[in-house]
């Protein structure tokens, strides 16, 4: 009974426990440090630690050390890195890690915060320089914002929704960045414009071919618009129509077209005397320059020598009473319409002498 009693006794081991900084003693019947945590339950992976190892002889007396990896997912300035250590705390990873985030680095976790078996993921930002770009100026500020959006924010850059951001608000800060801000302002605006009239036209056997006669005036109408404006940096970049309303409907304008064939120029008679293209005296015929009031003519009459439409204006130069009467037209007709060709024609020839084509809206005709 003795002997069994030691050999039992012999067996049987007090050891101390630290896991993860937590003290505790127990007692196995084993011979290695993988007997005493497999009796304690503890499972251990390849990133944890184990101190002696697994496969250590056990005595009585001995103390096991075991910490457990955590996975830390660190991203520094936008740049990510992953890493297994057996810290506990942030801080106390970041310096196993020889992590360099300085007093001046914003950390997304407390230094101070516990890392648990499932890890953690820490976002560091350090202080860079960066610069902005707004209204035509240039301005450098400091910052260990994230993204530019906080960096714009923390450097007082007032921007809103609108304002355009590049690159943009959600992009990383990086050092050294070259930022661009767009102020963007946009505006309504109401606006009258008007709407162009239509042209109907009416055939009409009372006025001679070519002739036209206004018979109800057009009348352009009216709409409101409700417009959008965009500006950039104050310039008005944009504008988009909203709404249209019309506020009065155009009046098309009716214009009847003469149908009434032209009547043929009269032929000279047998007895009239031929005419010398150098008389200019007395009531005697002038046909000077005669092609070139043919042409004249054709502008101002279509080449209608006896056109009388009632405007003020007669004949196939278009005399006016007064002008034909002052030139001495009255020695061939009372009014020029009732005028041979030949005749207004040297009648235009004693003005011409006197006055030129001035007279004349159709002088370009000559």
């Amino acid at each position: 009974m003795a002997a069994g009693s030691f050999g039992v006794a012999h067996l049987d081991k007090a050891v101390a426990l630290s896991v993860d900084g937590q003290s505790s003693s127990l007692h196995v019947f084993g011979s290695t440090v993988g007997d005493a945590l497999a009796k304690k339950g503890i499972k251990v992976g390849e990133h944890d630690q184990v101190v002696p190892s697994i496969g250590s002889s056990l005595e009585d007396g001995d103390t096991i050390s075991v910490r457990y990896g955590r996975k830390l997912t660190v991203t520094i300035d936008g740049v990510a890195k992953e890493y297994w250590t057996t810290a506990t705390t942030v801080d106390a990873a970041l310096r196993d890690l020889n992590i360099r985030a300085g007093s001046d680095a914003k950390l997304s976790a407390s230094r101070s915060q516990a890392l648990g078996r499932q890890g953690l993921a820490l976002t560091v930002s350090t202080p860079k320089a960066f610069s902005v770009k707004l209204g035509g100026k240039t301005q450098t500020f400091t910052t260990d914002a994230a993204t530019v959006g906080e960096a714009l924010s923390t450097a007082g850059v007032a921007v809103d929704r609108d304002d355009l951001v590049a690159p943009a608000r959600t992009a990383t800060l990086t050092r050294g960045l070259a930022v661009a801000v767009t102020k963007v302002d946009v505006k309504s605006s109401a606006k009258s414009e008007s709407v162009a009239f239509g042209t109907v036209t009416k055939k009409d056997a009372t006025l001679l071919e070519g002739q036209k006669k206004v018979l109800t005036a057009g009348k352009a109408g009216a709409r409101a618009l409700v417009l959008r404006l965009t500006y950039l940096d104050g310039v008005l970049k944009g504008t988009k129509v909203l709404s249209s309303s019309t506020t009065s409907q155009p009046v098309a304008q009716v214009v009847a077209i003469g149908t009434k064939p032209k009547p043929a120029a009269p032929k000279p008679t047998a007895s009239a005397p031929a005419p010398s293209a150098g008389n200019t005296s007395g009531a005697g015929i002038n046909l000077s320059n005669a092609a070139m009031w043919d042409r004249i003519a054709e502008c101002e009459s279509s080449g209608n020598w006896s056109i009388n439409t009632g405007n003020g204006y007669y004949g196939g130069l278009q005399f006016d009473l007064q002008t034909w009467r002052g030139a001495g037209g009255g020695d061939f007709a009372s009014r020029p319409d009732l005028a041979s060709r030949a005749e207004q024609i040297t009648v235009a020839n004693r003005v011409y002498a006197d006055r030129g084509l001035q007279p004349w809206g159709c002088a370009h005709a000559a």
